[in-house]
């Protein structure tokens, strides 16, 4: 039976416990003395799962978002080169809020 991560971090200590029993892997060894946080550890990484929770960015075109961070930033360094302080501070403006629109796109 195939598991998600989601699907077993909704699940009790017992019932993870039972799973565990199931699984023959040095990671689950000693299940039955394992918390909830450390036994969801072990049986995601013997039945190798992904326990990194991935996040998709909706109704925004991230890489033309980052190409216009990448060009700030190319005019960050110059103004800084330069010391012109007024510049520097709105590339540096401009890239915090690039990076907040990426935040807020995420899902």
């Amino acid at each position: 039976m195939e598991h998600t991560y989601e699907e077993l971090k909704k699940k009790r200590v017992n019932e993870l416990r039972e799973i565990a029993a199931g699984i023959e892997h040095e990671a689950v060894q000693g299940y039955t003395q394992l918390n909830k946080e450390h036994l969801l550890e072990a049986i995601c990484k013997a039945l190798d799962i992904d326990m990194h929770v991935h996040h998709k960015v909706v109704g925004l075109n991230k890489t033309e978002v980052k190409a216009r961070i990448r060009a700030y930033k190319k005019m960050r360094d110059e103004a800084n080169a330069a010391g012109d302080h007024a510049e520097l501070k709105r590339c540096l403006r401009q890239i915090h809020i690039l990076k907040r629109k990426i935040h807020k796109a995420m899902v």
